[in-house]
């Protein structure tokens, strides 16, 4: 109950609409407050962690994504939004029916073009078609932002790299220590290259993924490592690569999805991963930890973490029956991994030529990339023209139009709650406590994480594997069973009132 408190839905238990627009896990989530860690948390990490600015800007986008552009959308019914949820994260028939994927899947895992024709294009929910459109506006903005206001210092500091002339304290203070050699780096780099492309020639049938995308997705990540980390390092907020990488490869090779999710791996993950070890050896550089122990317990933790991951995945799946199987009576939903699948489907099965090209119903998407690259120049052009309006400077449009980047899987009441947090800390408690805050505020951001994971553990090992629960009404996450239904009249889906 804790999850999502959506009182809306509470006072109206029997109206469609109105647990559309109050349901923190299954529509807008107006009204709703989760005070669960893991919900304020889980997908945008610790509002304590982020600067006011970002704060803010995440806020402005989620705002207008969620409670202008999607509300529109969907009761101006744009591509037949009537007939599936305001937000989910299914796939479905032109009637509000679950797509059956299986019945569109050869033998050899791909998509059977007789079978789809047959079964008809797939549709995704209102939100679920917008987060894919202001994707491919984030992804143009974060190149066309760096380019405007960084590219100057990126040229510079290029230059200064390699005259080693420019050295401020913290290099003095670390040049004490021995460095890494870059012949490191550049070894495990080709080594992991030669087993990526020895996995997926050997491996073909499976992964499906040819030795020319390894090469490609690798030369994406490259690309996309600075601008991308540049952007984390000012806002703590990291546009994803996700659909992007899903793009290019759905387009050159359609109907593998496999081969698309590996793709999306080596290209999105590697980056992601970057901008983390580029985070643990900017906080090493800070703490003035010697560059050799940092390099090592970063090998040392991605081996033992690449093993703990695989054992811990290969456990669960054999112990529990049903995980992730939202069919299933479970707790086991995986909402992370269900919407890997489903871009699996979307951007590998199908394809994107089938979906947002010209033979798909949702080509219009496409216009986001424009107004993507458009939106940064607006900001840096207003900068020039106000030079005196310094609240100009921190809109950042990268950060503001991938606000809603995480949705789904993360939910409404993911976002309201954060945002409420990251105001109230970086605001109200900062302005009349500075100093209490400045002291203490990453340590409790870190004990507040620390101690969700701990109790997470403590329960399901005491409780949860012993199958102890309590049946009660406080069990109910949401409280809105209606806020799924589709709103069109005559679509039938089980569990929801029929509009005549």
């Amino acid at each position: 109950m804790l999850t999502s408190l959506s009182w809306i839905c509470w006072i109206f238990p029997k109206s469609v609409l109105a647990q559309q627009l109050g349901s923190g896990l299954s529509g807008l989530g107006i009204g709703a407050i989760g005070f669960d860690w893991s919900t304020i948390s889980s997908y945008l990490g610790s509002p304590l962690a982020s600067p006011w600015f970002a704060t803010a800007n995440v806020a402005v986008g989620f705002f207008f994504v969620m409670y202008v552009v999607t509300p529109i959308s969907y009761w101006f019914n744009i591509f037949q939004a009537k007939n599936f949820p305001i937000f989910s994260d299914d796939l479905f028939t032109s009637s509000g029916q679950i797509y059956n994927i299986s019945s569109i899947i050869d033998s050899n895992f791909h998509l059977d073009i007789v079978a789809y024709e047959r079964e008809g294009p797939l549709h995704l929910s209102t939100f679920f078609a917008m987060t894919y459109g202001v994707g491919f506006a984030a992804l143009s903005a974060t190149v066309m932002h760096v380019l405007l206001f960084h590219g100057r210092e990126i040229w510079e500091q290029s230059k200064s790299s390699f005259n080693e002339k420019k050295m401020d304290i913290h290099t003095k203070l670390m040049s004490k220590y021995r460095q890494v050699p870059e012949w490191w780096f550049w070894c495990i780099l080709a080594a992991n290259i030669a087993l990526t492309i020895f996995a997926c020639e050997y491996y073909k049938e499976q992964l499906q993924l040819p030795w020319w995308g390894v090469i490609l997705a690798c030369v994406i990540a490259i690309f996309f490592t600075l601008p991308i980390g540049i952007i984390t390092a000012i806002t703590n907020q990291a546009p994803g690569l996700n659909i992007i990488t899903e793009y290019i490869i759905g387009y050159i090779y359609p109907g593998y999805p496999v081969a698309n999710m590996c793709f999306k791996v080596y290209g999105y993950i590697s980056m992601s991963q970057a901008i983390t070890f580029l985070q643990d050896f900017k906080l090493g550089h800070y703490m003035k930890i010697p560059p050799r122990t940092m390099f090592m317990a970063q090998v040392v933790g991605t081996l033992i973490a690449g093993f703990v991951y695989l054992g811990t995945a290969w456990w669960l799946m054999e112990t529990i029956p049903g995980i992730c199987d939202t069919s299933f009576d479970t707790v086991w939903t995986c909402p992370g991994d269900h919407v890997f699948y489903d871009a699996s489907v979307i951007w590998g099965l199908i394809g994107p030529r089938k979906i947002f090209g010209d033979q798909g119903t949702y080509g219009a998407a496409n216009w986001f990339f424009l107004g993507g690259a458009i939106a940064p120049l607006l900001v840096w052009l207003a900068t020039k023209a106000f030079p005196s309006q310094e609240w100009i400077k921190l809109v950042n449009m990268p950060v503001l139009i991938a606000a809603c980047s995480m949705m789904p899987p993360a939910t409404a009441v993911n976002y309201t709650t954060w945002i409420i947090v990251g105001f109230l800390s970086g605001f109200v408690v900062y302005r009349y406590r500075p100093g209490l805050w400045q002291r203490y505020n990453y340590v409790l951001s870190g004990a507040l994480d620390a101690g969700l994971a701990f109790m997470g553990v403590l329960l399901y090992m005491c409780l949860g594997l012993e199958n102890i629960s309590i049946d009660w009404w406080g069990n109910d996450l949401d409280g809105c069973p209606y806020a799924s239904c589709p709103t069109a009249k005559g679509i039938v889906v089980e569990g929801c009132l029929v509009v005549s």
